[in-house]
């Protein structure tokens, strides 16, 4: 089964900066398109940034120009570059493939808090 491990997350004060990664077990990493979402408690998980095979990049309107997505396929890691961070910024970070694999990994907490 393939893992997912997200680090990165931490307490940030607003307009602060993080860097997520995200660290998969799949063998051919390279050729998925993989994306990273966000939740709150008691709301859907939402798809903020995506990448694809090609490094073609699209984000949600809310983080666009604020969130930066990138990969290495050479680590099998995605990387979410955060800039001026916000309070309504706060929540769980997850990677994920897209279409989605069955497991998610435990995610990542950024809290955004002055």
């Amino acid at each position: 089964q393939v893992q997912l491990v997200e680090s990165g997350g931490e307490l940030v004060q607003p307009g602060g900066s993080l860097r997520l990664s995200c660290t998969t077990s799949g063998s051919i990493f390279n050729i998925w398109t993989m994306g990273w979402y966000r939740q709150v408690p008691g709301k859907q998980r939402e798809l903020v940034a995506r990448i694809t095979s090609g490094s073609r990049t699209s984000y949600a309107d809310s983080v666009e120009g604020r969130f930066t997505i990138s990969r290495d396929n050479a680590k099998n890691t995605v990387y979410l570059q955060i800039n001026n961070l916000r309070p309504e910024d706060t929540a769980v970070y997850y990677c994920q493939r897209l279409p989605n694999l069955n497991s998610w990994g435990q995610g990542t907490q950024v809290t955004v808090s002055s």
